[in-house]
């Protein structure tokens, strides 16, 4: 719709066409009129001064004139009341004896004396018509051209504009892809209805929607299905608004809804805003034709809701509310509505404050390794696993349940891999030429540091910065980070063993075991899960669990380690099925390095430098940075 200013600019522009079409007209006509009039005064003044007889007696004579007309007189023509003068082309350029007889002339009069004695009076008049006529054939004209530019003007430049107009209007507050509003015409209209809601008194509702699994439409199908689910998704979401109510696109598959006057009452704000959320979640129970070769995709949402009435929240804050009870949708489990309190909000508060320390301790150097041993069938130790602490400054320790999963979805796993490598590397060269020379560490390895594309590099630079032997360094992954590409994770796995560095599947019978991808995986060590190693003794089914996994192991020719032995009762079973490495609190805790020194030092150590609890390196190669052989 076009605003009052565009139409009165566009009024204007048109009456200054129209006006300089008729300009042209307009000034012949002034000036024509001018012209004449002046030579009308001219005529007669020249008369006053030159008339000096007036010749009456003859049909031949006329009356003496000036000088000008003298030149132009072709005929002279005498009437009963007047006598006139006619020029060459046949127009009376003089009357005498009759004053102006039609309103589209113009004349003067001046006496006619005969020897200084008045005898009569002379009329000198100019007829306006031919220049009336022909002011009006070219107004006309012009006009006529005035209208045809102005065709031209809206048919090829103001329609244009207009086009353009509108479609950067569609770009600027409407979804290409769903035509719906957009984040800019959302956060406009939420705040008129923020605005409504404090005037009327009644509560508002914003929702935000997501589509469950939708990545596994666009990898399965591609991205045209996955659009035109979107636009679906988009369509069938308006049927249960009204007309004052908004759905819009926010991105992805994020759809933001406005639901305006609610009531006055929270409870049935609550009540109402529910009820048209669960109407749009009971929706996707029909399918969504999303291909014509396929058949209809079934999906479904989750949505979070927050409630509103005044201006008390801004609308920032009212968005993050509706986004922190979508994400209580997704956690219990999606296809579900969850309405914002302030316990979600507090959460989602410690979550990113706690990133923001993760970042801060990252850089202030607030991470520590603590070893834990891990010892062979005669008690002596033969290695340690390195687990990651934090202490942040000024506050307790941060358990690792709470803030490796933050990393972990952050990305900050990565950095901090790779300080847990680097360190460990170093604490393995400062043991080189002591007592601990044969000891090895392990360290974990998320999946997102293991699949990063220089991962293998990395390794290769802290070992060549450290100068170790890489038969001592083991990495520890879980089934997580096995199942998925078995392909690239296996050559990757072959390309680091080159270097002399063994694996071990860590908490295995947790995950997705399946012998499928165990036999094919270049491992050296499977570490039983402390789960099993609890209720040994209690628990037949454990029991039989952990004796499967023992025999399955050393069948396989893999070395096997339990986690988690507290008990002698505990170490006995496992001895007695098998099972000759043991790491757990009955052997040591987790602790700092100073005091798994001392602990160490109580301790036989075994002599022979394995790479593994049982697997000595084959093959080994040198390792060089970038080396696109491994």
């Amino acid at each position: 719709m076009q605003q009052p200013t565009e139409t009165l600019v566009r009024r204007l522009a048109q009456a200054a066409i129209i006006g300089a079409s008729l300009a042209p007209a307009l000034v012949y006509l002034a000036t024509g009129y001018s012209g004449a009039r002046q030579l009308v005064l001219d005529d007669a003044n020249t008369q006053r001064i030159r008339a000096t007889s007036v010749i009456s007696q003859g049909p031949d004579t006329w009356m003496y004139v000036s000088e000008r007309l003298a030149d132009q007189i072709e005929q002279v023509r005498h009437k009963s009341s007047h006598t006139e003068i006619i020029d060459a082309q046949g127009v009376m350029v003089l009357e005498l004896g009759q004053e102006c007889d039609t309103s589209a002339c113009i004349s003067e009069s001046a006496p006619l004396l005969d020897f200084g004695k008045r005898v009569g009076t002379l009329t000198v008049k100019f007829d306006l018509t031919p220049m009336l006529s022909l002011a009006l054939a070219i107004g006309l004209g012009g006009l006529a051209i005035g209208i045809l530019l102005l065709s031209l003007l809206d048919r090829h430049v103001i329609r244009r504009l207009e086009k353009i107009r509108e479609a950067n209007l569609e770009l600027a507050f409407y979804d290409p892809l769903t035509g719906l509003p957009n984040r800019r015409l959302l956060l406009d209209r939420l705040d008129h209805a923020v605005v409504a809601s404090k005037r009327s008194g009644e509560y508002g509702a914003v929702m935000i929607l997501d589509l469950d699994n939708f990545k596994v439409l666009n990898d399965s199908q591609g991205h045209d299905a996955g659009d035109r689910l979107l636009i679906a998704v988009g369509q069938r979401i308006r049927l249960f608004l009204r007309q004052e109510d908004t759905v819009s696109r926010l991105g992805g598959d994020e759809f933001v809804i406005i639901v305006e006057s609610l009531g006055g009452s929270e409870t049935y704000a609550a009540a109402r805003a529910e009820a048209v959320a669960e109407k749009i979640r009971r929706s996707f129970v029909q399918p969504f034709a999303v291909s014509s070769a396929a058949d209809a995709y079934h999906t479904t949402p989750s949505i979070g809701v927050t409630l509103f009435r005044g201006t008390d929240v801004s609308i920032d804050a009212l968005l993050k509310q509706a986004d922190v009870a979508l994400y209580q949708a997704k956690d219990a489990g999606r296809d579900s509505i969850r309405f914002f309190n302030p316990e979600m909000q507090a959460a989602i508060d410690y979550r990113a404050n706690l990133e923001m320390a993760l970042r801060k301790g990252l850089e202030q150097g607030e991470f520590q390794l603590y070893y834990q041993p891990k010892v062979d069938v005669d008690g002596a130790i033969t290695g340690a696993e390195a687990l990651l602490r934090w202490r942040p400054r000024g506050r307790p320790q941060v358990s690792p349940a709470h803030f490796i999963p933050l990393a972990e979805e952050s990305g900050l796993i990565v950095q901090i891999g790779n300080w847990v490598l680097d360190t460990a590397c170093a604490q393995l060269k400062s043991w080189e030429s002591g007592p601990f020379g044969h000891l090895t560490i392990s360290i974990n390895v998320s999946t997102r540091q293991f699949m990063q594309d220089d991962f293998v590099d990395q390794i290769c630079r802290s070992i060549l910065k450290h100068n170790i032997n890489p038969a001592r360094l083991q990495l520890e992954l879980t089934e997580s980070v096995v199942a998925d590409k078995i392909d690239l994770i296996i050559d990757r796995m072959q390309r680091i063993r080159r270097l002399g560095i063994g694996f071990s599947l860590d908490d295995f019978g947790t995950g997705y075991s399946s012998l499928t991808y165990l036999k094919k995986l270049p491992l050296d060590l499977i570490k039983i899960d402390q789960s099993f190693v609890r209720d040994l003794m209690t628990d037949p089914n454990d029991a039989a669990i952990v004796t499967a996994i023992i025999a399955m192991s050393r069948s396989l020719g893999f070395d096997v380690i339990a986690e988690g032995v507290e008990t002698e009762s505990q170490r006995d079973f496992l001895k007695e099925s098998g099972c000759l490495n043991y790491q757990g609190y009955l052997f040591g805790k987790p602790m700092p390095i100073g005091e798994f020194v001392q602990q160490a030092l109580q301790r036989q150590t075994p002599s022979a430098p394995l790479s593994t609890t049982g697997k000595r390196v084959q093959e080994r190669r040198p390792c060089t940075v970038n080396d696109k052989g491994l």
